[in-house]
């Protein structure tokens, strides 16, 4: 079987050769690493990586070079799945990135401490999923906007749709919340009859209602 093949832009040099090393261990392929936004945006070209790990804050403003790098890399190869790695909660940041398209994530560095969970949002980002650090969602969920559009989800749907929004499938949000999948089927169908969303397929309609949630804020 190939292994994912991964490039990795951070310009902390020990975290980005400690991930190079944890990936390589966890059987992906790193097939290039580097410090800045300009150098991962070439090396992508280059390689054609399946995944694209981003530090946010690079060379040479310390700002948004490495979601400017994302957008690119997004815009040029949509099929390249993108997790953006962050020091701290960026909401504009992160919401911009998500809504861009399917296969992309936002983690806290400080959530990457367990490597098996950490190598299973990789693949769940890879095969076209979208994740979101629980902290991304508390931050949004507390500042949220008057004119929440969330207003008729209950708490336990509240509770589900936060799963959802950190890429869990039905059978993941079931096992985290000790309930039958499906039972998790029938919140979610409530969730996307509750929200404001136009009348398409299932699986774009969860994507929507993430969305919704996220930007309810």
């Amino acid at each position: 079987m190939s292994r994912t093949r991964v490039a990795l832009a951070d310009d902390e040099v020990l975290l980005r050769e400690g991930l190079a090393s944890l990936l390589e261990r966890s059987g992906f392929e790193v097939v290039g690493r580097c410090g800045d936004g300009e150098e991962l945006i070439a090396l992508v070209r280059e390689e054609r990586p399946q995944l694209a790990l981003i530090d946010i804050r690079m060379p040479p403003t310390h700002t948004t070079e490495g979601l400017d790098a994302a957008r690119v890399i997004r815009e040029e190869f949509p099929e390249t799945a993108i997790l953006v790695l962050s020091a701290h909660v960026e909401v504009e940041h992160a919401m911009d990135l998500l809504a861009s398209g399917r296969g992309s994530g936002y983690l806290l560095k400080s959530r990457v401490t367990d490597v098996g969970e950490f190598t299973e949002t990789l693949e769940r980002i890879v095969k076209g999923g979208s994740v979101v650090d629980p902290a991304l969602v508390q931050e949004l969920v507390a500042a949220r906007r008057a004119d929440d559009p969330l207003e008729e989800i209950s708490p336990r749907e509240r509770e589900v749709l936060s799963l959802m929004a950190e890429g869990r499938s039905n059978a993941g949000i079931a096992r985290e919340l000790w309930v039958t999948e499906g039972t998790v089927e029938k919140h979610v169908h409530s969730i996307l009859r509750k929200l404001p969303l136009p009348d398409t397929g299932d699986d774009h309609r969860r994507v929507l209602a993430v969305l919704t949630f996220l930007d309810a804020r």
